[in-house]
Parts: structure tokens; C-alpha cells; sequence
């Protein structure tokens, strides 16, 4: 039998049901059981039924569709969770936007949706909408309590749509089907601990992995708990907040993950009853702190996700044995089940290595009104040892290895000095190593010539003695070959991040660059590493 010309991996077969019959009958089976906290809002699966089955009332009651998107201009809150699952009855994709963008921005998005409605949660937003606007409102007390009717199920609609960045500079709109969140919804209620878990909604609604957290806890009976927004940058206050409310599971980047071992001290560990953390959005760097904040938590368990806007999740791998073991680069894992992944080897000499092809249930349907940017990520394959014939482009290099796939770079960004492949990942893996930083990320500068400088941005645990610039390059002369040491090291007060929370690297290598110019202007250049001529 002839080989499949591209190696990879299957995640199995599953047969996951519709979402919105999962939560029906999570509602059903416990009506009583706490399903969202909102501040001060506690909503049993029976208030939220009820709101969902009003709301979607008043969607049909305005002409929605199933195929139809509806707009939704709220912070994150209980009113989301219900604009979600309202829309998904009727059949309608949700388009979330998230109110802290710029309103240019979330014009673009609205605009280029075909939004249908705009259902918007508190003040309604300053919006050029031409449709209809409705406010989310919870039903009167004497509204009466009606049975859901539910579009009838289509693997290939949408459940919603989510903008990513784009070329062009502005976002572009992907579809997620049915098929792909249903996948992703009953992988994750049996994948976890338990399936009825207490989760805190940290994701920002324009980020992906929000659906993740609202589905995979509704979906299994578990209670989701919106998290303050003025949490998201104080590491010691969300500590206390996860412990008081009893959360069991967390997701976040790797750099909020980072930020909370580094303030996780002796008292903050007190209350807490984290079962699980998944890491998703960047590659995980796997500190000593982190290895520490985890070894405090021997019935927690660390997992690292992977997946994109236009696949959602695709794979994931458990960190096993004794934290103080774990690697410093985990792998992104194995496929999820009705996924299948392949490596597209960008060197013959290295059939292992290459750029990720996605096939099976993960495939989203495309890019909304970009057919040619559509054809050229979402490429026909010969029919795979599973019979999938459609396959994602995700532009990210990665290794086939022991069986599982270990993310290297990107591709369009991939890092070469002087011809020579440098892992950015692994130098900031060291940098996090060393006593006094607190986060790393490693860039690439380029001159008006095009040449290419490697440098790295540090945040310093204590900014009035951060660790000595030069030490720090001495020793990274140790354990890197020369190509992969930096040629500055730069201090600044905190790592600029995406809206998602992860590292934003083109800011980091702005302001590094400003920063080194800065101190050549003052006659103050930075320590720099001994470059080897090529």
C-alpha cells in the first residue's frame, strides 16, 4: 500500500452532539444548579434557559434567520453568554464586539458581517448600523416560560463569526460551523477533570478561546464566572478573586499564566482549587516559576492548547509527571478526536519538519468576501488515510516528533541570522530562567539596509535593580550558540500584548528599537553580545 505523502497524525473518531442540545439538556437534567456569576448576578440553568428562550423569541420576533448574523456590542457578562445561545437557537451566527476596540474597528467588523442586528448590552454604541438595534434585556417577571425551538441542525452553519488580523490592516472575518464547535464543546466536557467545572470567563470576547470557556462549561453542567475586567492586569488581585469564588478551571496565555506565578506568594495559595489551567493563543514557555506556582498545586493539572481562528482547537498536550520536570518548550500535543493534522516538509532533507496542514472537523468555512485569500489557505489535498480532501494552511512551522507535534515558529516570520534558523522561543525560555525577570521576548530588529539584529524586551521583578544587561548576555553565551544571543537586552515597564493577551513582538521590537536609539543619542549604547562574523 502506498504511503500517504504527507506524514501526521489522527485524533480518532468521535460523534459529538449539536451544542445547543448538549445545553438543553444540561438545563434540563439541572435546572436548579448554578450555571453563570456576574458580579453579583447568579444565574441557575433555569434563569438562563429562560433568558435564552426570550431573547431568541425577540430575534425571530425581528426577522432573523438561521444563516443570519447578529451583532452583538457588549463587554463580557451574562448578557453575552445569552446573546450566544439565543442566536445559536434560531440558527444565526454570533458576531461578537468587543466595546473596548476603536469604534473604527468594529464599524469595519459590523460592515463587512452583513450584520442582520445589533444587540447591544448597556449604552448603545456609536455605530453606523443601518438594520435594527435591540438592547439585552432579561424577560419580565411575568413573562411567560416557553418551550425552545431550535433550528433544525446544520453541521456546516455557522455558530459564529470571529475577525483576526489581516494584511491589510484591518480584520477579516472567518465562519465557525457547527461542526467544528461541537467538536471542540463535548471534547472539552470529557477531556477535563470533570465535566461540570466552575470556569472563569477570562477571554475577551473578540478572542476565540471565550467560546471555549462559555461551551465547554454550559455544555457540561458546569458554572461559568465572568471575571472582572480590572483583573486582567493584577496578577495578586485575580489570585484572590479565583480562590474566593472557587474557580477549578482557568484559561489564559502563557504570559498572564507567567504573571500569576510570579505573584503567586506563599498567602495566595490559600483557598485555591484550580484542578485545571489550559495555556492557549502563543507557545507556552515553561519557567521555574512556573514550575514552582504548579508544584504548590499537586492536584492541578497544566495544558497546553493550540489552534486559530480560522481551525479553533486542534490539539493539545498534558504536562505529565513532577512539575520541576517539565519541559522549558512543551508540545502543542496530539489532534483532537475528528481532526487530523499533517506536516507540509519545507525541506526534503527534513520530511518531519514543515508547515501544519489542518484537516476534519476543526476546518472553519472560510474568510467572509475574500474568495482568493480563501483559495490559497483552504487548498484541496489528495484524499488523506482518512478521507479528508480540504486542508488549512496555518502558516506555522512545526516538528513531528515521539509521536507528537512540537510548534517551532512561523513561517512568515521565521528567524534567520545570518542564514541560520534561531528559535526565538528558546531564547526567551532561558532569559525566564534567570532570577530577576519576569518576562522576555526576544525580536528581530531590521536596519534601512535590511539587515537583521536580534534583541530582546525584559521586564525586571524589580524595576529600580533589574538584573546587570551584561551578566545576563555572559550567560546566555553558556548555553546558546552565538548566532541565538541577542545583541541588546532592553528593560521595559511591562510587555505590550495584544487585545487577546498575548505577546505582541512587533510592539516589543518598537519599543526596544526607540529604546536602543534612545541610548545611542545620550551616548549610552546598551551591553551588546560579541556578533561572529559570517
Amino acid at each position: 500500500m502506498t504511503p500517504y505523502p504527507l506524514p501526521g497524525l489522527w485524533g480518532g473518531k468521535a460523534d459529538p452532539p449539536c451544542l445547543v442540545d448538549a445545553f438543553l439538556a444540561r438545563a434540563s437534567a439541572t435546572p436548579d444548579r448554578t450555571a453563570v456569576i456576574d458580579g453579583d448576578r447568579n444565574l441557575t440553568y433555569a434563569d438562563l434557559l429562560r433568558w435564552v428562550t426570550f431573547t431568541a423569541g425577540e430575534l425571530t420576533g425581528r426577522g432573523v434567520q438561521p444563516g443570519d448574523r447578529v451583532a452583538v456590542a457588549c463587554a463580557r457578562s451574562a448578557e453575552a453568554v445569552v446573546a450566544l445561545f439565543a442566536s445559536a437557537l434560531v440558527g444565526a451566527a454570533y458576531l461578537p464586539l468587543d466595546i473596548s476596540y476603536p469604534s473604527r474597528r468594529l464599524q469595519h467588523m459590523l460592515t463587512d458581517s452583513d450584520a442582520r442586528l445589533l444587540l447591544f448590552a448597556a449604552a448603545e454604541p456609536p455605530l453606523d448600523f443601518a438594520g435594527e438595534t435591540l438592547r439585552i434585556t432579561a424577560p419580565p417577571a411575568d413573562a411567560p416560560v416557553v418551550d425552545p425551538v431550535t433550528a433544525k441542525h446544520d453541521p456546516d452553519r455557522n455558530v459564529y463569526v470571529i475577525y483576526t488580523s489581516g494584511s491589510t490592516g484591518w480584520p477579516k472575518g472567518v465562519g465557525v460551523p457547527h461542526r467544528c464547535l461541537d467538536n471542540m464543546a463535548h471534547w472539552q466536557v470529557h477531556h477535563s477533570p470533570a465535566p461540570d467545572l466552575r470556569t472563569a470567563q477570562f477571554a475577551p470576547l473578540n478572542f476565540d478561546v471565550s467560546f471555549q470557556e462559555i461551551l465547554g462549561s454550559l455544555c457540561g453542567g458546569g458554572t461559568l464566572v465572568i471575571m472582572p475586567e480590572e483583573l486582567r492586569r493584577e496578577p495578586t488581585l485575580l489570585l484572590r478573586w479565583l480562590a474566593a469564588h472557587r474557580v477549578q478551571r482557568l484559561f489564559l496565555p502563557y504570559v498572564a499564566l507567567q504573571m500569576l506565578a510570579v505573584a503567586a506568594h506563599d498567602d495566595l495559595y490559600d483557598g485555591l482549587e484550580l484542578v485545571e489551567v489550559n495555556t492557549a493563543g502563543e507557545q507556552m514557555v515553561c519557567t521555574d516559576r512556573i514550575r514552582a506556582f504548579f508544584g504548590r498545586l499537586p492536584g492541578c493539572r497544566l495544558v497546553n492548547h493550540y489552534g486559530q481562528s480560522e481551525s479553533a482547537m486542534v490539539t493539545s498536550h498534558i504536562l505529565t509527571g513532577p512539575a520541576e520536570s517539565w519541559p522549558a518548550l512543551p508540545p502543542i500535543g496530539v489532534p483532537l478526536p475528528n481532526s487530523e493534522v499533517l506536516v507540509d516538509p519545507v525541506d526534503p532533507a527534513e520530511p518531519l519538519v514543515g508547515e501544519l496542514l489542518v484537516a476534519g472537523a476543526p476546518l472553519s468555512a472560510g474568510y467572509l468576501h475574500q474568495p482568493e485569500l480563501t483559495a490559497r489557505r483552504y487548498v484541496d489535498i489528495p484524499p488523506t488515510p482518512h478521507g479528508h480532501t480540504r486542508a488549512f494552511r496555518t502558516g506555522d512551522l512545526v516538528e513531528l516528533s515521539d509521536g507528537v507535534i512540537r510548534f517551532l515558529s512561523r513561517l512568515d516570520d521565521e528567524v534567520k541570522i545570518r542564514g541560520i534558523r534561531v528559535n526565538l522561543l528558546e531564547i526567551d525560555a532561558h532569559l525566564l530562567a534567570e532570577p530577576g525577570v519576569t518576562a522576555a521576548a526576544s525580536v528581530v530588529t531590521e536596519s534601512r539596509s535590511g539587515a537583521r539584529t536580534l534583541r530582546a524586551g525584559l521586564v525586571a521583578q524589580d524595576p529600580t535593580a533589574p538584573p546587570d544587561q551584561a551578566a545576563l548576555l555572559d550567560r546566555l553565551r553558556t548555553v546558546l550558540p552565538s548566532v541565538s544571543v541577542p545583541v541588546s537586552l532592553t528593560y521595559l515597564p511591562e510587555l505590550p500584548r495584544t487585545p487577546s493577551g498575548k505577546i505582541d513582538r512587533d510592539a516589543v521590537a518598537a519599543a526596544v528599537g526607540v529604546a536602543v536609539d534612545a541610548r545611542r543619542r545620550a551616548g549610552s549604547p546598551p551591553a551588546e553580545a560579541a556578533v561572529t562574523p559570517a
